[in-house]
């Protein structure tokens, strides 16, 4: 037989189901602008129903509702997209910001970066192949040729230093990624804990799910859900987080690299001394941003090699104003120290390229540094050992063996301080050189021994490619970086679909459970008047 406060569980359950929904919809409205938080709702269940009998049958009879659970509103397929897509744009981003760093180190709109000097140094030889015979044209060049050098090593230091930034950067991400990554081992503790009755810890799978969102943007990360409901995370085949322990990324201790004058530093798992590699990500595109800057200043130590070794050959293939006994000598270095012999070599069987002083090897910033203007040239009339001259006789044969492969026939030598040397060197700008002798001899060249610095193109030609290929990375990387922030804003708004608060949703909620309240309430009200009545009104007569 049905009990008689049946009607009233009944109604106290509706009671307590609208109380819950609707603390559900205020703890909601309270998280509308908290960060990673997902719209959260009640799963209502109805209860067991009674038996009741009936004449000659059994009925079903119902008991109320209960609360099933708490659940947040989570697309996981979402969550995965997001996080690939979310490493790629950390990626691009990261390799965007160091191609805008370097377009404003060289910068060519600047009056005084690396192309405006390059340019004056090629006037300056042009005018002085016609204006040889003043002090002034010879002084010009003297003075052009120290800025480019100058030029040339402060825009090398400034790549430096955006080395030096990159890597400050990479280790501050290392730092985040193991304060995330003790957090998560944290959480998963937690949520181990709070879910052994059953439940749903919603809003530590929030935090843990924004976390992992974090970690996602920096590296490459493979998430696994176990059946007890904690994270495994992994990276490029290393596991960081397992259940409630973890690894600990570390950067080596600095490693001096004297090639690009920087600290080098190496990413390694603590535990094992293993090397670390993210794989993608933000930290992934800011370690790839080192190796582009290096190759940089690889690009300027070329151009230093070639002004130190072919620049020079060419200088010292001509003669000087200045006379020592009746004779006009040789020209000596424009560029670095007096009777240093400077080549540019290639090493066959490696590849590698340096350039020698001597012999010793030089490469990298090495041959950045080594890039100054020939002291002889600035002290107290230097001009005049400035070399603007193919020849002091006149050889009818244009055969002169003093001459090698610089020698000029006499339509071409004009005399004392005739600057057809000044016209080579400006030539040297814009041809191109081969490896070759004879092909020196046919420009009027003076060959520098083995390949030059800059390969088969020529000075202008080297340096245009160089920016080029900045640009067209930039570009691209730019284009890409916009493209992913489309897809990303997509994925978000996906995301937000499915997890996000809505409030017109919620105030909906709001009035929906307000309302059963109100009507659970007044139901109860109703069978409680009926039991007063059946018990104090019922069976006084005869008292």
């Amino acid at each position: 037989m049905l009990s008689t406060f049946h009607g009233l569980n009944t109604m106290v359950s509706g009671i307590q189901n609208n109380r819950v929904g609707l603390n559900t919809v205020g703890h909601n409205i309270s998280n509308s602008s908290t960060e990673g938080y997902s719209r959260q709702q009640v799963n209502s269940v109805a209860t067991r129903s009674q038996t009741i009998w009936s004449y000659s049958r059994a009925n079903q009879i119902g008991s109320g509702v209960g609360v099933y659970g708490i659940n947040r509103a989570r697309d996981i397929y979402a969550d995965r997209q997001y996080w690939k897509e979310n490493t790629n744009d950390g990626y691009y981003n990261a390799k965007a910001k160091n191609y805008s760093k370097l377009e404003t180190i060289f910068n060519d709109s600047d009056d005084n970066a690396l192309q405006d000097s390059m340019e004056k140094f090629y006037q300056a030889w042009v005018d002085c192949s016609t204006t040889a015979s003043t002090a002034s044209s010879r002084q010009n060049v003297i003075n052009a040729g120290y800025n480019f050098a100058e030029t040339l090593n402060a825009t090398a230091t400034q790549v430096q230093s955006q080395i030096e930034s990159v890597y400050g950067e990479i280790l501050l991400s290392v730092d985040n990624v193991n304060s995330i990554l003790d957090r998560v081992t944290v959480l998963n503790g937690q949520i181990l804990e709070q879910e052994a009755d059953g439940s749903s810890s919603n809003d530590l799978r929030d935090q843990r799910d924004l976390l992992v969102d974090q970690l996602s943007r920096i590296m490459h990360i493979s998430v696994n859900e176990t059946p007890n409901g904690m994270y495994n995370l992994v990276c490029n085949g290393t596991t960081l987080v397992n259940g409630t322990s973890k690894v600990t990324i570390a950067a080596s201790a600095p490693l001096n690299n004297k090639v690009y004058g920087v600290s080098d530093y190496t990413l390694l798992i603590k535990e094992s001394d293993i090397q670390f590699n993210p794989g993608n990500g933000e930290l992934y595109g800011q370690i790839q941003a080192v190796y582009e800057d290096k190759e940089y200043i690889d690009r300027l130590a070329n151009m230093a090699g070639f002004l130190l070794s072919t620049l020079n050959a060419q200088h010292k293939a001509g003669y000087t104003l200045e006379e020592t006994s009746g004779q006009i000598k040789k020209g000596g270095n424009f560029y670095g120290q007096t009777g240093v012999e400077y080549t540019w070599v290639t090493d066959s069987t490696t590849g590698d390229a340096y350039l020698t002083k001597d012999t010793e090897q030089l490469r990298g910033i090495q041959i950045i540094k080594e890039l100054t203007i020939n002291q002889d040239l600035t002290a107290t009339d230097g001009h005049k050992l400035l070399a603007a001259r193919s020849g002091a006789t006149t050889d009818t044969t244009g055969d002169d063996p003093a001459h090698g492969a610089a020698s000029s026939p006499a339509s071409e030598v004009n005399g004392v301080a005739d600057g057809s040397n000044a016209v080579w060197i400006s030539t040297l700008f814009n041809c191109v050189l081969k490896n070759t002798g004879a092909a020196a001899q046919n420009y009027g060249l003076s060959p520098a021994g083995g390949k030059r610095a800059i390969g088969d193109e020529s000075f202008y030609s080297y340096y245009n490619t160089s920016m080029t290929t900045l640009g067209g990375a930039t570009e691209n990387m730019n284009n890409k970086v916009e493209f992913q922030s489309d897809l990303m804003t997509q994925i978000e708004n996906l995301r937000e679909s499915t997890s996000g608060v809505n409030w017109d949703e919620e105030l909906t909620n709001m009035i929906t459970y307000q309302q059963g309240y109100a009507a659970c309430s007044r139901c109860l009200t109703t069978m409680d008047e009926m039991l007063d009545r059946l018990i104090n009104s019922t069976g006084v007569v005869g008292r």
